[in-house]
């Protein structure tokens, strides 16, 4: 009997649950929270009662049954009950039949509640064990994810690792490198500093010194100021007295020129009367006076005056050796006399032969001569001008190497003018073996001593060259330069050269000047 009411009663549920409502995710979320329920009870539009149950996010509605009919109605109040029966199920005899309804229904309604926690909690036990399965699947999923995500930052990480030791060495050595820079730069600075320090010093030392040298400086140009003064007043004196000297020496070179006329007429005058001596003696000879003949003649040509070498070789002395010549009528001169070379009849004016003779010489020196006339010597300017403008003179150079080889040059006019023109040279008609060209300055080139600079070079050509020479610019030539021995003679610019024998810088062994009249026969 229990049984039969309890189906009725449960299929009377079944007839009144309407709507059971759930979310899906939700309800999982509202079975881990609890379940919660509520009865409410209202009055749908048809006038029906339905109750209403709210557990998590489900809510449950059960419609009640009409108060009157319905497939229960059939117990009778009298009927006695089982003792397993619900008491709480039984209608009170006594009360009203639609309480007693309402009663059944809150307790069927409490039962069913109890049933449906009992389902909701076995739902609940099974979506705990699904949840905690996706749980798990998501937690595994996720950890791969993790896992795989954590890889490949760990690889991330270990190539930025690699990368920012790579990049933390290169800073580390560039900032070695910098320090080391650094600190050469401050050696650097330090040592700049010191060298500014000494290079201040010195300039304060050297302002001090051009203080004391500018004062020096304005003194001296103040002396130099009076000395200059003193000079002009000494030049203009000097110009005077020179002016009057040239006058003087004008009318010196007058009288010279007469007397160099009446002593030719001298000259010739006396070879006259040797002419005239030497008839008589012939005609005397004829008559028997033949002793006297030797010693008149011999006397005859000891007072004879011969003006060079030439008339000496034409009275006929034909040996070399050393003999005077008559200058002037007043004046005569000792020279060497070459009657072998080329005819003979040479008066040498120069002879280097072993460097026995300084020719580094002054003006004055060379003008009047120097040396031995046997020997080396320089016969002198003065006597060389007189001699070759009184007619026309050949000039003939002979010079040796130091292997034996000799040559000449020979000019067949020569002649050198005054001092007042600085003994210039000027000659014509080169010939000879020394060369095919000249090496002495053809066209008027004047001497120079290492007291008178008289070339056209800058240089001052005697200084540098040594010994007095026709230089012009330094030329090709210089007889009278160091004589240099045999071994030391090859590569000196100064040496006794003459450039188209044997080159600039080749220093000759022997050389010799020598000039005769230039219609010599």
């Amino acid at each position: 009997m229990w049984w039969g009411w309890f189906m009725c009663r449960c299929l009377s549920l079944a007839a009144l649950l309407v709507v059971a409502d759930c979310g899906g995710a939700e309800q999982r979320r509202g079975a881990e929270e609890g379940l919660r329920s509520s009865t409410v009870k209202a009055n749908s539009s048809s006038g029906r009662k339905y109750h209403r149950i709210q557990n998590g996010q489900c809510t449950y509605t059960f419609i009640l049954p009409e108060g009157d009919g319905g497939a229960c109605r059939d117990f009778k109040a009298g009927t006695p009950y089982n003792a397993n029966a619900l008491q709480r199920d039984a209608p009170q005899p006594e009360a009203d039949f639609s309480n007693q309804k309402i009663q059944q229904l809150e307790h069927v309604m409490e039962n069913y509640t109890q049933w449906l926690q009992k389902i909701e909690n076995y739902i609940k036990d099974n979506m705990k064990t699904e949840i905690v399965q996706l749980q798990q699947s998501a937690v595994h999923n996720h950890t791969a994810a993790m896992l795989e995500m954590g890889t490949s930052l760990l690889s991330q990480t270990a190539e930025q690792t690699r990368k920012l030791t790579d990049v933390e060495t290169q800073v580390l050595n560039q900032t070695s490198r910098l320090e080391i820079q650094l600190l050469e730069n401050s050696l650097s600075t330090n040592k700049l500093e010191k060298q500014l320090m000494i290079q201040i010093n010195e300039i304060n030392k050297i302002h001090d010194k051009n203080g004391f040298l500018e004062e020096k400086m304005q003194e001296m140009e103040d002396r130099h100021r009076e000395e200059l003064e003193a000079l002009r007043e000494e030049k203009s004196s000097l110009q005077a007295l020179v002016s009057r000297q040239s006058s003087v020496i004008r009318e010196l070179e007058a009288q010279l020129s007469r007397a160099t006329g009446n002593s030719t007429a001298l000259q010739r005058q006396q070879q006259d009367l040797m002419d005239t001596v030497r008839n008589l003696l012939s005609l005397c000879a004829k008559d028997g006076g033949t002793a006297l003949v030797p010693n008149i003649t011999k006397q005859a040509d000891e007072e004879r005056k011969f003006r060079d070498c030439a008339d000496l070789y034409q009275a006929g002395f034909q040996k070399n050796g050393v003999y005077t010549i008559n200058i002037s009528p007043q004046e005569t001169k000792k020279v060497y006399c070459n009657m072998e070379s080329a005819g003979g009849g040479w008066t040498v004016i120069q002879r280097r032969e072993d460097g026995s003779v300084n020719f580094q010489r002054t003006w004055k020196e060379y003008k009047m001569g120097f040396g031995s006339v046997s020997a080396e010597h320089w016969l002198g300017n003065e006597f060389v001008h007189i001699l070759t403008n009184q007619k026309q003179y050949a000039l003939r150079v002979e010079l040796t190497d130091w292997d034996g080889h000799q040559a000449f040059s020979q000019y067949d006019s020569f002649h050198i003018d005054s001092e007042k023109h600085n003994y210039r040279l000027f000659l014509k008609s080169h010939s000879g073996t020394a060369g095919r060209q000249s090496s002495l300055a053809i066209h008027g080139a004047d001497f120079s001593t290492k007291d008178m600079d008289n070339d056209n070079c800058t240089c001052k050509c005697a200084l540098m060259l040594s010994g007095g020479w026709w230089y012009d610019a330094c030329g090709p030539s210089n007889l009278n330069g160091v004589y240099y021995r045999q071994g030391q003679h090859v590569g000196k610019f100064n040496g006794i050269k003459w450039h188209y024998f044997k080159g600039p810088s080749y220093s000759l062994r022997s050389t010799v000047m020598m000039i005769r009249p230039a219609d010599f026969s």
